[in-house]
């Protein structure tokens, strides 16, 4: 293994970014991406922070990341939302990504928590296979919700 993974520091948020905006563009919203580098710096290193990071590096380049938070689940307690698990496509297949979700897991484990869930894209087979080989649940039956800003406005206006 020729990379190391550890958390990551304020100085490495540009490369985060660069991360989501790739990640932003495989998913095939490329234009999607509105969060800035003072954005992850704010968030994610203030007095309480909104998420913690792991980053792969290798030859000092961030070659990828596992961004997640707690959540609270009604039914388990303290939980952790994987939010992205990214490695740049050019260092892909050389064991990044299981490394990056490997440490959260290990985080997860360590800290007591209950359960490590995330969302995948059902057309990433890749990715939907190593998350099973891996022993996690796809719960194909659920499905994801979201309102954006926009619809949130609207609603809040209407009601």
């Amino acid at each position: 293994m020729d990379f190391i993974v550890r958390l990551g520091e304020e100085k490495d948020m540009q490369s985060v970014l660069d991360l989501i905006t790739e990640l932003a563009v495989f998913e095939k919203e490329p234009d999607a991406v509105e969060i800035t580098v003072e954005d992850l710096i704010k968030d994610g290193f203030s007095k309480n922070p909104k998420f913690k990071v792991f980053v792969a590096e290798q030859e000092n380049k961030i070659i990828g990341i596992a961004l997640f938070y707690e959540r609270f689940s009604t039914w388990k307690g303290r939980t952790i939302h994987l939010e992205d698990l990214i490695v740049t496509k050019s260092k892909q297949k050389i064991g990044a990504g299981k490394a990056l979700y490997t440490a959260v897991l290990k985080y997860a484990h360590d800290h007591n928590f209950k359960r490590v869930a995330w969302e995948v894209i059902d057309w990433n087979t890749n990715a939907v296979e190593f998350y099973k080989s891996t022993g996690a649940t796809y719960l194909s039956d659920w499905s994801v919700v979201q309102m954006d800003k926009e619809n949130l406005s609207k609603f809040i206006q209407n009601n």
